[in-house]
């Protein structure tokens, strides 16, 4: 099964997606997803340029050897745009490895070890009372998991609110989106938002909030202790996490879940973390962590430490990815949650997908290979269309984490 032909193609069916599409000398079209919002035409050269030139003439078949060489044969390793690269493309193995022999790629993985993948949404509003309508609306269509942000007084276009209510797409045309953050206004409001949607739904859901990257050791501490009471499954990303013992603080004041890790790319970025059970939850993502290759390594290590998968799904990486991260999380022991917003209905047209959303988790069905049909022709008709994603300043001026 050698490869014959390998190409990026890039389109815009609601936002942009990079799609490596691998061919080989049997006919078997594997596809993978190298989708970096903001980023997309750095990865797309990365490929173009250097790594898929290399891959004409190899065994479609030898994925580990494969892996290796596109990771330690270029000498410089790891980032975001290296790592992505060499995610797409082993997706696209994998997913022709399934195809040749007729089976899900979870199959190949271990096969099912759970019948669905229970997955969060995303709930927000401008206010609290919207955001808490959101929450309703989503435990009405059978969500058993919700994530909750709001608009809160002292904060203008706060992250996590979206344009609707499926949907949250922060990436502008042509120039970033302006957000403000200020850690008092966002410290006074969080506790009083889970506050207000708890005494509206009750205890029966999951809630989870993601703190963006946004507070310092002491504040994350401070906030985690603040939410104690409503018993979220967890604070996402509440500190940058390049220094990873700043967790140590978080950790010796709060018993509220940490989950991390939808900016790293390889183990080292959350051995630390994981191996002094730092966090809760490693929040990887297939296209992002080298493919399906990689991010097995990262659960199998994981497991170790009692922390549970929850891989990162937004809307800026395509169906196929999503669809890798529920293979895997089908067939891995120590799946936690899985993230899960909708696409646009512009990307259904480009993307024929094999799952499908039934009383709070996304299930798969038996086609071969990770599922997917894409419609290249139809993604011609969506040409890419530079995006980026937002810059947040403090109430100074000064530039902050987004």
């Amino acid at each position: 099964m050698k490869i014959e032909k390998a190409r990026t193609v890039l389109t815009c069916p609601g936002r942009n997606f990079v799609t490596v599409v691998i061919e080989t000398e049997d006919g078997v079209r594997g596809v993978g997803d190298a989708t970096l919002n903001g980023r997309e035409l750095a990865v797309a050269s990365y490929l173009d340029d250097h790594v898929l030139p290399l891959l004409i003439g190899l065994d479609a078949r030898s994925i580990e050897d494969i892996w290796h060489s596109l990771y330690k044969g270029a000498y410089w390793r790891r980032g975001p745009v290296t790592m992505t690269a060499i995610g797409a493309i082993d997706m696209a193995l994998w997913d022709i490895k399934g195809k040749s022999l007729d089976t899900p790629v979870f199959n190949l993985l271990g096969g099912r070890a759970r019948d669905g993948v229970t997955v969060y949404g995303h709930a927000n509003g401008a206010t609290i009372d919207e955001s808490v309508e959101a929450v309703g609306r989503y435990v009405e269509a059978g969500y058993k998991a919700v994530r909750v942000q709001s608009g809160l007084p002292g904060l203008t276009q706060p992250y996590g609110v979206g344009r609707g209510d499926l949907c949250y797409e922060p990436a502008e045309i042509d120039r970033p989106i302006l957000e403000t953050f200020d850690s008092g206004p966002y410290l006074r409001g969080v506790p009083k938002l889970f506050e207000a949607v708890r005494a509206a739904i009750g205890w029966d859901v999951d809630l989870l909030h993601d703190a963006h990257h946004r507070l310092n050791p002491r504040e994350a501490a401070q906030l985690g202790v603040a939410l104690e009471p409503y018993q979220l499954f967890w604070l996402e990303d509440p500190v940058p996490a390049e220094l990873q013992e700043s967790l140590r603080l978080i950790r010796q004041h709060t018993v509220t879940p940490i989950a991390i890790g939808e900016v790293f790319n390889t183990l080292y970025d959350c051995q630390q973390l994981i191996s002094e059970q730092l966090i809760d939850y490693i929040r990887m993502t297939v296209a992002h962590s080298g493919g399906l290759t990689h991010l097995q390594r990262i659960a199998h290590f994981a497991e170790l430490y009692h922390v549970r998968t929850a891989c990162h799904g937004p809307t800026d990486l395509s169906p196929i990815n999503l669809a890798a991260c529920l293979h895997f999380q089908t067939a891995i022991h120590n799946f936690g949650i899985q993230e899960y917003m909708r696409h646009p209905e512009l990307a259904t047209e480009v993307f024929d997908v094999g799952y499908w959303l039934e009383d709070g988790m996304l299930h798969l069905d038996e086609r071969p290979g990770l599922g997917v049909t894409f419609n290249e022709e139809r993604a011609a008709d969506y040409p890419y269309c530079r995006a980026y994603l937002p810059v947040a300043r403090r109430g100074d001026g000064g530039v902050h984490s987004w």
